[in-house]
């Protein structure tokens, strides 16, 4: 009784707020207008990000060792070109390269380096010399040049995956971004100044943006299609190039999915309620919603990312749902015969409160993934929780606002919404009787189901493969599946060694120990993360050691007189190259060993992370420090961060809407059957991934937590709609019809706007969108069902006493 009383007075102040609104409403408006001018200027510093970095949340320790990786090494996300060639070694090829590095090299913006075979590193000796010049220092000029430049790059194990195939077939040019964007033109004092000590003290440089990214991969990808031939076929792929195309399919998503979304919306808006006028008020609230919600978006400094790109079609389908139900019983209210400021507020009264529950059992949904430890998602739960909101105070303000101000002419429904209206009078009645009078057949078989989902659902599996999000005939996908065939990889994993010590790494049983992690590991690796190459500071070494002995191939190993080595390095750094800095410090004691293995589900690495780990920690144990990292760690850490994450938001979400629903119905007992119908569609949703065998991502591991905020909207209605008719009626059958006959339209008319919205997804570019708006949807049309069969059939069990038809079913009935 306290919460039926809770319930009256509730009702009367949603009554009273719509009577206010309908006399105040111009004002009403320009406030709504105002606060939506306000937040939507932040619309100008809205930034996309798309980066493997953004996936974790700032302060991440692997975020943070791959920062300072990159800080001492640079970038290992690099742009990999690869040119197969009919004949690689002949002077056309080696002129098409020669043309291809040369415009890469000038036309790219924000490089660091370009490493290709014209200017690769060739390292040898004369006398007592160490020479370390380009590889193509002497243009061939006959083919015995030709010739000899084919042996020695394929005898070259450095080169090897890296810079030219196995087979010699294909090569490649590697291009590293800068870590930091350029700085502007500036006289050479200045830029000698950079290296003063006081220069330390001017702060940290800015990354490279987002912009300045994008402007590098479309440099590329105009160079290369430039010199694209036949003969002549080049791939280009790597990381940022995989991100720069997500990024592109994001923004196209967007728009066509925005476009799509609201065109959907508006035809099922007047084809159910045949009004312009029924059509403009809910898009222009939901809109306006938008618009201040991503306007917040960039007040606060938060990207558009991967998961964002849902945000907008998902806020205008939920938005929709709650002026519906206003709308429906507003309409009903007029056909009933109220004069139009009473049918305002008497379906305010009648709808607000389950409105503003249902609201915030999506907003608890979609909230519950704002601890996640995935970055993007926890902004799309922050975000989607308070455009939701936001929705819900516009729905509730403008709406009747709108209502009063709105010539009673223009919202009059046509003829033909009456006899509609009467068929789903028809077919909704039939649901109520099925329902009621099937009540144990209908519980017995979603029990069956609702275990067989279970066996299914325990058997999904998590997934984490950006690549796979795209079109199969996309460039970069087919680019980096050639590069991966052909090359061996272009994701990499990195192990920075810290031997504590200045000059740690002259150690030659530390050298000793890389050069045999190197070789056992390409020994033992198979499977998808074959290593394709290695690279490490002991590589540099027996390079020199080989030069330095009349390049003989028998003296390509690590010096057997300790006393040689810092001598070698030193000759070296004196030869006027750098590449030594890619590998160790300047104290030479920390030491990077780079391993490249091919794009893969990232669900597959982490046993190769561990085994590496494991083999690096056999061979120092405590005499140096480890830690891996690179974008296979970055990779595998946001795997972990979903998996966890998942598991969290679900339990999240499933207590708090529970919590809610019971506080709604006011009893324990019924609040908790009454969850039954939203959990069951999630367990068949599940199941059905696991059929079609699509996997938990970042994406579909959104489906569970969206949909029980989504699919409680139509069990809170029908729960608060149903216990008010049965306190009347004392009937549950006759309570069951009444609610269907009043919120079972507005259900139906939601969850077919809510499915489309949804359903819009399907029309994306992105696999992931795809999977994740055909899963949402029919999520959605299955709660509907669970609400228009299950529901009734659980309180016809619950409230078995009250069984008794009343008079109006009857007379339901013989119509």
């Amino acid at each position: 009784m306290i919460v039926t009383g809770i319930k009256a007075r509730v009702e009367k102040w949603f009554e009273a707020s719509a009577a206010y609104l309908c006399q105040k409403k111009v004002p009403a408006i320009i406030v709504v207008l105002l606060a939506t001018a306000a937040a939507a200027t932040g619309l100008r510093n809205l930034v996309i990000d798309t980066s493997t970095e953004s996936f974790l949340r700032t302060g991440d320790p692997v975020l943070e060792r791959y920062e300072e990786f990159r800080d001492q090494f640079g970038r290992d996300d690099v742009i990999i070109v690869s040119v197969a060639a009919d004949e690689l070694f002949t002077l056309e090829s080696l002129t098409g390269l020669k043309e291809l590095h040369d415009s890469l090299a000038s036309g790219v913006p924000n490089l660091a380096s370009i490493t290709s075979m014209i200017n690769a590193r060739n390292t040898r000796g004369e006398s007592d010399r160490l020479i370390v010049e380009d590889l193509l220092h002497s243009w061939p000029e006959s083919e015995q040049d030709l010739a000899a430049l084919r042996s020695r790059v394929l005898a070259n194990p450095l080169y090897r995956n890296l810079l030219i195939s196995p087979d010699g077939t294909v090569t490649t040019i590697v291009l590293e971004l800068a870590r930091y964007t350029e700085l502007e033109e500036q006289s050479v004092d200045d830029a000698l100044a950079l290296f003063d000590e006081s220069s330390l003290d001017a702060g940290p440089r800015e990354h490279l943006s987002e912009e300045e990214i994008q402007e590098v991969i479309e440099a590329v990808g105009e160079i290369v299609a430039e010199h694209r031939r036949d003969g002549f076929v080049l791939h280009a792929a790597g990381t940022p190039a995989v991100m720069e195309s997500l990024k592109s399919a994001l923004q196209q998503d967007i728009g066509r999915s925005v476009l799509l979304a609201v065109t959907v919306i508006a035809l099922l808006l007047f084809a159910m309620f045949r009004s312009v006028a029924a059509v403009m008020l809910p898009l222009g609230v939901v809109v306006l919603a938008l618009l201040s919600t991503l306007g917040l978006m960039g007040h606060l400094g938060t990207p558009v990312t991967l998961p964002i790109v849902i945000l907008p079609s998902f806020l205008l389908a939920v938005g929709v749902g709650a002026a519906v139900h206003l709308l429906a019983i507003h309409y009903r209210n007029i056909r009933a015969g109220h004069d139009r400021e009473r049918a305002i507020i008497a379906a305010v009264g009648h709808a607000g409160l389950p409105v503003l529950l249902t609201s915030l059992t999506t907003a608890a949904g979609l909230g519950s993934f704002a601890v996640a430890d995935v970055a993007p998602i926890a902004d799309l739960g922050r975000y989607s929780a308070i455009g939701v909101l936001i929705a819900l105070v516009y729905t509730l303000i403008l709406l009747p606002a709108g209502l009063a101000l709105i010539p009673s002419w223009v919202m009059q429904p046509v003829a033909s919404v009456d006899r509609a209206s009467a068929m789903t009078d028809r077919v909704l009645a039939a649901f109520a009787r099925f329902g009621v009078r099937n009540a144990v057949p209908i519980v017995c078989a979603f029990a069956v189901a609702a275990a067989i989902a279970f066996g299914l659902a325990a058997q999904l599996r998590f997934s984490h493969d950006v690549l796979s999000w795209l079109p199969d005939d996309w460039p970069v996908h087919q680019s980096t599946r050639a590069i991966d065939r052909d090359l061996g990889g272009t994701v990499s994993l990195e192990v920075v060694l810290d031997t504590g010590t200045e000059n740690g790494l002259h150690d030659r049983d530390t050298l000793l120990k890389l050069d045999a992690l190197k070789r056992d590991i390409e020994a033992d690796s198979a499977g998808p993360t074959k290593v394709g190459a290695i690279l490490s500071v002991a590589d540099l070494l027996k390079e020199i050691h080989q030069a330095l002995n009349e390049n003989r191939a028998e003296f390509h190993r690590i010096p057997e007189n300790p006393a040689l080595i810092p001598q070698e390095f030193l000759l070296f750094e004196n030869s006027g190259s750098d590449d030594l800095e890619d590998l160790v410090d300047f104290q030479f004691s920390r030491a990077r060993f780079s391993m490249r293995v091919p794009w893969r589900d990232t669900l597959t690495y982490p046993p190769f992370i561990r085994d590496v780990e494991a083999r690096f920690a056999d061979a120092f144990g405590n005499s140096a420090d480890v830690t891996l990292t690179g974008i296979m760690s970055l990779l595998s850490r946001t795997l972990e961060n979903t998996i966890r994450s998942a598991a969290r938001s679900y339990l999240i979400a499933g207590v708090v809407i529970t919590l809610m629903m019971i506080a709604l119905i006011g009893r324990i007992g019924t609040g908790l059957i009454s969850m039954l119908p939203n959990f069951t569609p999630i367990l068949l949703t599940l199941a059905l991934m696991q059929i079609a065998g699509i996997p938990l991502n970042l994406f579909t591991m959104l489906v569970g937590s969206i949909a029980i905020g989504l699919a409680v909207d139509d069990t809170v209605h029908f729960m608060h709609h149903f216990h008010r008719y049965l306190e009347r009626t004392g009937s549950v059958e006759a309570a069951v019809h009444e609610t269907l006959q009043t919120s079972g339209r507005a259900m139906l008319l939601t969850s077919a706007v809510l499915t489309a919205g949804f359903f819009i997804f399907c029309l994306a570019d992105m696999r992931n969108l795809v999977d994740f708006g055909f899963l949402t949807g029919i999520t959605i049309v299955t709660a509907l069902a669970a609400d228009f069969v299950l529901a009734p059939a659980l309180m016809a069990l619950r409230y078995r006493r009250l069984l008794r038809p009343d008079a109006a079913v009857q007379r339901g009935e013989s119509e």
